[in-house]
């Protein structure tokens, strides 16, 4: 049984090693200034920066040093420290972007990325079994938020996606969304609807937390969400959760257009493609390489 769930909405993830020579932490917030977004704000002013291009692509020297609340040449050393190593890049009208070093780090990324070795077969075998007029996707959580990791077209004019890799979603919109929300613990489910309740309210009508539990046992019960123009026009999508040593990682979904829908059989073949990126991730032993 696929459960169509209507719940409505409440960068790629970079990690890298940087030495302590080249990262200053700071012993406070204090020079955070009062009008930065508190969603970003980070005890070290050298990944605030960074931070800072989540909400458009360009900064001046000046532009950063107004945001950190620091002087322009604080705020310079800092940009040169970045540039240096490559995390920022000065463009011709003297703004700075992002550098070439992410691509560096996307790059070691994809090929050290566990999830993606476990997911890259089963997904091309979840189209095989399905329809290839479709977009089979694996996303995982990031914040308070689900983002794509990967996807994988059918050969048959698949429907245009704008949920590629980088792109991240509610944690309330969408089938992987709700199908990795549903099987997080108790707790951390209660804390996330708690920090989302008015918006929760407002865009679906619950009555409360009983009402939302519900809807997330039913899912965990069904194995897969299933949502119909929830992120994109006359898209379904279908998701099952994927799992790594008991814990919830990642969703797998298959997205495609309505006319096309089998619910039985795109959910069984859904639930089948998890269970077999599961089972690849359990496999793995030691570090990559």
């Amino acid at each position: 049984m696929c459960l169509l769930v209507e719940i409505a909405p409440s960068w790629s993830e970079y990690i890298f090693a940087m030495s302590a020579n080249n990262i200053k932490m700071e012993d406070s917030a204090k020079h955070v200034s009062s009008n930065t977004d508190p969603g970003i704000r980070t005890r070290n002013r050298t990944l605030h920066i960074l931070q800072l291009f989540e909400r458009r692509t360009l900064w001046t020297v000046e532009e950063i040093a107004a945001e950190m609340g620091v002087s322009i040449s604080s705020a310079y050393r800092d940009v040169k420290e970045l540039s240096n190593l490559g995390f920022l890049a000065l463009s011709a009208r003297s703004e700075y972007m992002l550098g070439p070093a992410f691509i560096r780090y996307d790059l070691l990324m994809r090929l050290g990325d566990p999830l993606l070795k476990a997911a890259s077969e089963p997904m091309l075998a979840l189209l095989s079994r399905t329809t290839q007029h479709a977009v089979a996707l694996i996303s995982r959580r990031f914040r308070d938020q689900v983002m794509c990791v990967h996807q994988v077209k059918g050969t048959d004019h698949p429907p245009s996606s704008t949920y590629e890799r980088g792109v991240a979603l509610p944690m309330f919109k969408g089938a992987t969304s709700k199908a990795i929300l549903a099987h997080l613990g108790d707790r951390a489910l209660k804390q996330l609807y708690l920090n989302n309740e008015q918006a929760i309210r407002e865009s679906v009508g619950l009555g409360g937390w009983k009402d939302f539990a519900k809807q997330m046992k039913a899912i965990r019960e069904a194995g897969v969400a299933c949502t119909d123009s929830e992120v994109a026009q006359g898209r379904v999508g279908i998701a099952a959760p994927v799992f790594w040593e008991g814990q919830v990682v990642a969703g797998v979904s298959l997205v495609f257009e309505l006319k096309q829908f089998d619910e039985a059989g795109f959910a069984t073949e859904v639930r089948r493609c998890a269970r077999e990126i599961s089972a690849a991730l359990e496999s793995v032993k030691g570090r990559g390489t």
